[in-house]
């Protein structure tokens, strides 16, 4: 081969405190919800803890079957689990302010905040060296490419490689995620998530940003990876009209997106109107889903309110919602579990191989000089406690390995 290729829903207006179903756009208003004997609940209300087993250490100890086989025995992993211990997602456009209030969010929930993924967990290593040093050192074809080299240049070749490696960023943290959720039964809060990441490939394919073979490559990584997920629980869409996201864009003075000549009032409208139309309907036939006028910001402690309110076991088996986390015993429990443990085994379904996309092609020559300055680069030779030039020692005595840093 010539070349190597790379990689149920409501409506919120707080102005009106009503709520009202989209199919989000036509305005409906539907009946009151009625408060459950059993959601989630933020710490007020919560009081004090249930006893439960002590987290399992995901970051530092392989999950072995021998531990798998404990846990279904003594149901470990649903003991410890209670009604916190869901996934919940904030959305919304460029700038509506999804950061501040999903890290606040997650402090009312007493649930772990993982912030937004970016490119920055693939070109920093374990160690906090930043790969893309190696730039000029290395062909254009293979030099490092994040949203800040997108927003300045979104018809560069690199393109398609950057929003499938974003796909891969965002997959690996929700694996994480899920991973810390069985691990500790602690909910988690995502700042966007692996779902809703087609919302900017179909704006750059619409914008001419990307190409239509580019864009198939996505959906057959897609297709390959999606379904050894478990979807949210809950989504929060923050809403905010493209004047207002320029507005903040420019309060804000990030030089890249203040002078960005992909932040186009078409493409920002785009990916308004597809999370609209596609992402917040597609999502909502499994997850709970809120949606917020957020053009003034709003308060965490109302939503967290409207959260309480939700009962999510209102739904039959048949139903579509909340159907990936209907299990019917421990052993399907533990199964879940067990495959968001072995995180790199989930990681290698990204190797679909598709040589017909030019921009995804890059020479043999080219892949040897990245291949072979990233592997001599600090951090890069070992495993990550077994680098001596960056500090390890009692190499010749450890057995700890990093189970779960696969990129």
């Amino acid at each position: 081969m010539s070349g190597v290729f790379r990689i149920g829903v409501r409506f919120l207006n707080r102005s009106t405190s009503s709520i009202s179903n989209p199919l989000l756009l036509e305005g409906k208003i539907t009946s009151s919800i009625v408060i459950p004997a059993c959601n989630i609940s933020g710490k007020t209300l919560r009081g004090s803890k249930l006893s439960k087993p002590k987290p399992f250490p995901y970051l530092e100890k392989e999950y072995t079957a021998f531990q798998a086989c404990k846990d279904v025995l003594f149901k470990t992993t649903t003991n410890r689990f209670d009604e916190n211990t869901k996934v919940v997602v904030v959305d919304g456009p460029i700038a509506a302010g999804k950061s501040a209030f999903a890290k606040e969010l997650a402090t009312e929930l007493e649930m772990k905040y993982f912030p937004e993924a970016t490119m920055d967990n693939y070109y920093i290593n374990s160690y906090g060296y930043d790969l893309r040093k190696l730039d000029p050192q290395l062909p254009p074809s293979m030099q490092s490419f994040d949203v800040s080299k997108f927003l300045q240049n979104p018809n560069d070749k690199n393109v398609a490689t950057f929003q499938i490696r974003m796909l891969m960023q965002r997959y690996s943290q929700y694996i994480d995620a899920l991973a810390h959720l069985f691990s500790t039964g602690e909910g988690v809060v995502l700042d966007r998530c692996v779902y809703s990441d087609f919302v900017f490939v179909e704006a750059m394919f619409k914008n001419g940003y990307m190409s239509k073979g580019a864009r198939s490559v996505y959906y057959d990584l897609v297709k390959n990876t999606f379904s050894e997920l478990m979807k949210p629980h809950l989504v929060i869409y923050l809403d905010v009209p493209v004047s207002v996201v320029k507005d903040r864009i420019k309060k804000r003075g990030n030089p890249a997106e203040v002078n960005s000549k992909a932040l186009t009032d078409n493409y920002l409208q785009d990916i308004e109107n597809i999370y609209k139309q596609q992402y917040l309907k597609d999502i909502s036939t499994h997850a709970e889903l809120l949606v917020y006028d957020w053009s003034n910001h709003g308060e965490t402690e109302v939503v967290v309110e409207d959260i309480e309110r939700i009962d999510f076991d209102r739904f039959d088996k048949d139903d579509t919602h909340m159907r990936d986390w209907r299990m019917e015993n421990e052993e399907e429990w533990t199964e879940a579990r067990a495959r968001y443990m072995a995180k790199p085994d989930l990681m290698n379904y990204f190797n679909v191989p598709r040589y017909d996309v030019p921009e995804l092609i890059v020479t043999p020559e080219d892949f040897k000089i990245w291949y072979d300055l990233w592997s001599e680069a600090p951090g890069m030779k070992f495993r990550k406690g077994y680098n001596e030039e960056c500090g390890d020692g009692g190499i010749l005595t450890k057995t700890k390995l990093d189970f779960r840093n696969t990129l």
